[in-house]
């Protein structure tokens, strides 16, 4: 029975678009560490530098063997997984017309992954417990954005991921008595006649409003944005205004 590899790969960027990178690890058969590579973008969007991670590890791992990679990014999975097929028989056009963000990178990873078994496995990012493989990725990735400088090593030189501490319970909220949900109410009024939320500003250039979050959360393609960050719809839930294109 042939043994298969398992890898993770991330990217970042600092501030989306802003320095980027991408890195990759790979491991054998048990999980272990053996083999690792960074890299930078210059100015870039985190959703390059994941897309990015992806084509080199492809490169960088022998095709006759079976791969599973492990990744934050639900865009770059679902990008490969779900929607190529679609692109492809649409002529690299969403079903809403517009060109597919980031073809050339999404057509290079098509041709690698013609031929081979390889499977993708989702983990979230930045968990007190997560995958040891990510983490290790999640920081090459990061140095590289932020240092510009590629870099490689072995087991013997892993890149260290900064500790994750687990968010504080939050405290339990008293019902509010009748005379402040009333007075509430009527500031939700008056709110409306001003015409929404003051935080709210109009769209970019893909035409959807976006808004400054009000607090942090995480984008349907698996990276964080921060309050006060623009996001607008992506899909179902909310997100990065470029990775809006993608679920369209």
């Amino acid at each position: 029975m042939v043994e298969r590899v398992i890898a993770a790969c991330d990217g970042a960027a600092k501030g989306n678009p802003g320095p980027a990178g991408w890195a990759f690890v790979v491991a054998d058969g048990n999980g272990a560490p053996q083999r690792w590579e960074a890299g930078p973008l210059g100015r870039n969007t985190n959703n390059v530098g994941e897309l990015t991670a992806l084509q080199r590890l492809l490169e960088a791992t022998d095709p006759a063997l079976p791969l599973e990679v492990r990744l934050d990014s639900t865009y770059t999975r679902d990008a490969v997984t779900k929607w190529l097929h679609g692109w492809k028989r649409n002529g690299w056009k969403t079903a809403a017309g517009k060109p597919v963000a980031n073809q050339e990178l999404i057509q290079r990873i098509d041709a690698l992954l013609t031929g081979r078994d390889v499977a993708f496995v989702y983990v979230p990012a930045h968990q007190v417990d997560g995958d040891p493989l990510n983490a290790v990725a999640d920081k090459a990735a990061s140095d590289a954005a932020r240092t510009q400088q590629a870099a490689a090593g072995t087991a013997a030189d892993l890149p260290v991921p900064d500790p994750v501490t687990a968010p504080a319970p939050r405290a339990r909220r008293a019902a509010p008595s009748a005379s402040s949900a009333s007075s509430a109410s009527s500031g939700s009024t008056s709110a409306a006649s001003n015409g929404g939320a003051a935080r709210r500003t109009s769209g970019g250039g893909g035409g959807g409003r976006t808004l400054a979050a009000k607090f942090p959360g995480r984008c349907p393609c698996g990276r964080p944005y921060g309050k006060g960050e623009k996001i607008t719809k992506v899909g179902g839930s909310w997100g990065h205004p470029e990775c809006a294109a993608a679920h369209v």
